[in-house]
């Protein structure tokens, strides 16, 4: 039972990244509201929310434990998703999200955010203080309509 979902709800995209003592959760959902999160120490991270009307929600059965809400777990609330990021009980690289070892089409790598274990003293420092500050791409004062910005190539070939 790695990832139980309400009947008549949908699964939102998930991303997910870990570092040696935190995981990062980024849920793909624009305009989400009444947003609940809870993460248990055994694991358990569920998630439920209502978007243009429509119920989402899942719950994910985590690799290994976590620390309980609120001791280190932080959310950010972006216009298009929801960051999590929970720390580990024991620091150490888990070798995927879930405990089960089933796929599961909603949840994907985060490649943004991605750090190998051997590239992790390599890496940027990301420290709280970051996460706090809003470094996420979908904070920006854009109106870009969701769109992602691609350069015209045809003027770049000159025609």
């Amino acid at each position: 039972m790695a990832a139980l979902s309400m009947a008549c709800s949908r699964q939102p995209e998930v991303l997910w990244a870990q570092r040696s003592e935190k995981i990062y959760l980024t849920i793909s959902l624009p305009d989400a509201k009444d947003v609940v999160l809870k993460t248990e120490p055994q694991g358990l991270f569920s998630f439920l929310a209502v978007a243009n009307g429509e119920p989402f929600s899942f719950t994910l059965e985590l690799f290994d434990s976590v620390l309980p809400e609120g001791s280190k777990t932080k959310t950010k609330m972006g216009l298009r998703n929801i960051i999590c990021s929970i720390q580990k009980e024991k620091k150490g690289w888990w070798k995927r999200l879930l405990k089960s070892e089933e796929k599961h089409p909603y949840i994907k790598v985060d490649w943004n955010k991605w750090c190998d274990e051997d590239e992790e003293s390599d890496a940027p420092v990301d420290s709280d203080d970051a996460f706090d500050e809003g470094n996420d791409r979908d904070e920006t004062d854009d109106d870009d309509d969701g769109m992602l910005y691609l350069p015209d190539l045809e003027k770049l070939r000159g025609k």
